[in-house]
């Protein structure tokens, strides 16, 4: 019985075919199906978008609110001038009920200033001057004449029994506590009078103002953050325009000085986290003698002012052993990919040589930039408007036995000592119910419009570098706008296939997002099982969206070059790579980490700076720098931005890389070096790629198989040797 020939197991390698001039021309669309759910479902962000601004008021997050629902300190109300909030009475909000309903049971007004001295309404009711001073802190209905009616004011609560020395807090009036003699004081006072006859102590204040605290805590936090940013916005700017110069800097140097720079960068990168280490073991040195230094980070627990870390050891011990382990890495890779690495600097050579046919592409990440920027202002500002869309909900709060306690009103219950008033904000109509739905469909759109931009960004350079390789002469061969012409075809035939990648993609980024959540509200209650389920199926979905990434860029490249759909292109890239998995393991890894090193001292570089400016560390910018409640952020910011600039303008090189890496297998498939079938690929090209496989095969200890076909493949490159036409840029 014939025996059928076995199929390949990763397909059928590519056959010669003369008309193939690289990226092809006369295409057709794409995943349509895939393109029309794109565009609909864009729409319907647009309408989500309108919908959350028509009902959003960002005035909630800004402005603290009063008991009617007003905002204090809103510019053009008639609360304009009173930008703090008040409370009649801060003990109410020492009930358990607060951290509950998010509002103290008591009447809270706007006022210009809070109140510096104890007084009483029955004191001041006494004094014209005293008076005049309490209606400052009083509800508008109050006037001259009610000043001896002191039951009927406090029975329609339009005054407070009491005044107490306060002081402003995140727009809030809090009463002014401190430490005299071991006690609790306020105003400098132990005691104070409630304004009903009775002396009650300062540390019956400690509870109220605790409660009032915990609720604000987080905004308080986000507010000083917030007022940082208003400070020093033009700054980081400026960092991050630096940063960009820098990037900018690299990328040209690499296009002239490529082997040098990588060298360059290496040291670099060593010399700057080394230089870290050492500014770190000064400042852990420099608190040996400071009192209080030595306590642990987890005696100190959580701190709202993170500066507080600055100043324990333990934190910089921390830094010195996290940047002395990323050193050590470092080191050990460098020397066990030393021969790995001359190869990948050609590889980076020879795509400077590329990147000097399609120059205009070192300009393409800004482009890329400004899209990914109105993505997120779109996706951040309609977050905004949609968690500030709901209604003030207003509630009764009673002092004495009421049914309707606690139940929503809009005017005073009949029940004698209760209140109507604003509790928090809320709604019960069917857009409030489905708000939370609404705020998903916000994040999942955000995560599928930025993948979209950053694959069409990979598919328009690899369209461009796949037009350089496959051009037997240059530039003669290639379109005259390279970067245009892909863009091009990219948004005429492939918004499809770039929508069903990024489609993917975002699927697991947004399942990945839901098990985070999930995770941090099982915190309290999860047990041993169950927080390890959680973390295998973090780490699962992290290898997944890798391996997607991977296989997504991969795919972009042959729908650039080819024009089939998204799957088949896939999958004709998955099976290429696994014909030549041994040249993918030894130099696909090698050459990103070069280009990361790369990143990791731009990041180096503008951090430094930045610390050392925003800090104060340097007395030559003391007067120049912005005051800032925690100077770490602009720092972190302008670190985080450098690195996703660099990573932007890295990503030219790196796109570069994977696309002649790919050309170069099909190149090889597709002829043999002969005259009638020459390759595409520059000699320097050529022996590079085949150095490294020949490396790859020793170092694994894998059989020869495919060495006699490679030697021939040189013998006959050495008896056809094809005419270069491309000059050696």
């Amino acid at each position: 019985m014939e025996l059928q020939e076995e199929k390949p197991k990763y397909g059928e390698p590519r056959k010669y075919d003369p008309s193939f001039k690289g990226p092809i021309y006369n295409r057709g669309c794409t995943d349509i199906i895939c393109c029309i759910l794109f565009i609909i479902c864009i729409l319907g962000y647009v309408a989500v978008g309108i919908l959350a601004w028509s009902q959003g008021d960002p005035r909630k997050v800004i402005y603290p609110t009063d008991s009617r629902g007003q905002f204090c300190g809103q510019t053009g109300t008639p609360l304009e001038t009173k930008p703090l909030l008040f409370y009649f009475n801060i003990m109410k909000c020492a009930s358990p009920m607060v951290l509950l309903e998010f509002q103290c049971p008591t009447t809270q007004i706007c006022v210009e200033k809070c109140p510096d001295k104890f007084m009483t309404l029955l004191k001041a009711h006494t004094n014209k001057e005293d008076f005049k001073y309490y209606k400052n802190f009083c509800k508008d209905g109050l006037n001259d004449q009610m000043v001896n009616r002191v039951l009927d004011i406090l029975m329609s609560r339009l005054c407070p029994a009491m005044l107490i020395p306060s002081k402003p807090f995140t727009r809030r009036c809090f009463p002014a506590l401190g430490l005299k003699g071991g006690k609790i004081t306020v105003g400098n006072e132990s005691t104070f009078n409630d304004g009903q006859g009775n002396i009650r102590n300062a540390e019956d204040l400690v509870a109220g103002v605790k409660n009032a605290t915990v609720v604000i805590e987080a905004r308080q936090v986000a507010m000083k953050i917030f007022e940082d940013y208003t400070h020093s916005w033009y700054w980081i700017l400026l960092g991050l325009v630096i940063a960009l110069l820098i990037s900018l800097l690299f990328i040209v140097l690499l296009r002239y000085l490529a082997g040098i720079m990588v060298w360059v960068m290496i040291v670099m990168v060593i010399l700057v986290i080394g230089y870290g280490i050492f500014h770190c073991s000064m400042e852990y040195v420099s608190l040996k003698s400071e009192p209080g230094s030595n306590v642990t980070l987890k005696d100190l627990g959580f701190q709202t002012d993170f500066t507080v870390y600055l100043h324990i050891r333990q934190t910089w011990l921390a830094f010195i052993i996290i940047l002395s382990i990323v050193e050590l890495i470092i080191i050990l890779l460098l020397i066990f990919l030393r021969n790995r690495l001359l190869v990948a600097i050609a590889l980076i050579k020879e795509a400077s040589r590329a990147i000097g046919y399609v120059m205009s592409a070192l300009f393409y990440p800004l482009f890329t930039f400004a899209l990914l920027a109105m993505v997120i202002a779109y996706w951040a500002v309609t977050a905004v408007f949609l968690s500030t869309s709901n209604q003030p909900i207003y509630k009764v709060f009673n002092e004495t036995a009421c049914e309707y306690s606690r139940n929503t009103c809009a005017l005073p219950s009949t029940c004698p000592d209760s209140q109507c008033l604003f509790a928090f904000y809320g709604g019960e109509t069917a857009y409030h119910k489905y708000l939370i739905g609404l705020q998903f469909y916000n994040v999942f759109l955000f995560f599928w419009c930025a993948n979209f931009v950053t694959a069409l960004g990979q598919m328009t350079l690899a369209g461009a570098f796949a037009s350089y390789y496959w051009a037997f002469v240059k530039p003669g061969d290639m379109p005259a706008f390279p970067i245009f012409a892909s863009l091009g075809r990219s948004l005429r035939y492939h918004t499809g296939s770039l929508a069903f990648g990024s489609l993917i993609l975002s699927i697991v980024q947004i399942i990945r997002v839901l098990l985070e959540y999930i995770d941090h509200k099982l915190q309290g209650t999860q047990n041993k099982i169950t927080k390890f389920l959680l973390c295998c199926l973090k780490c699962c979905f992290w290898c997944v969206e890798k391996f997607i990434k991977f296989l997504n860029r991969n795919a972009y490249i042959m729908v650039a070059i080819y024009g089939k759909n998204f799957c088949t292109s896939a999958r004709d890239a998955f099976f290429l790579l696994m014909r030549n998995m041994i040249r993918v393991a030894v130099l696909d890894k090698v050459t990103d980490f070069l280009l990361f090193l790369g990143k990791l001292l731009i990041v180096g570089i503008v951090g430094i700076f930045a610390f050392f400016f925003f800090s104060g560390k340097v007395k030559a910018f003391e007067n120049t720098a912005p005051t800032l409640n925690y100077y770490w952020v602009p720092i972190l910011t302008v670190m985080v931005c450098s690195y996703l600039i660099a990573h932007g303008f890295f990503s030219v090189y790196a796109m570069c890389v994977d696309t002649l890496f790919l050309c170069f297998c099909e190149d090889l498939e597709r002829n043999d070096g002969s005259a009638a079938r020459p390759y595409y690929m520059s000699a320097s090209l050529h022996d590079v790629l085949f150095e490294n496989k020949a490396v790859g095969e020793t170092e694994s200890n894998k059989s020869l198989q495919h060495q006699p076909e490679d030697q021939e493949i040189q013998m006959k490159r050495q008896q056809f040797p094809r005419q270069e036409k491309d000059e050696d840029v």
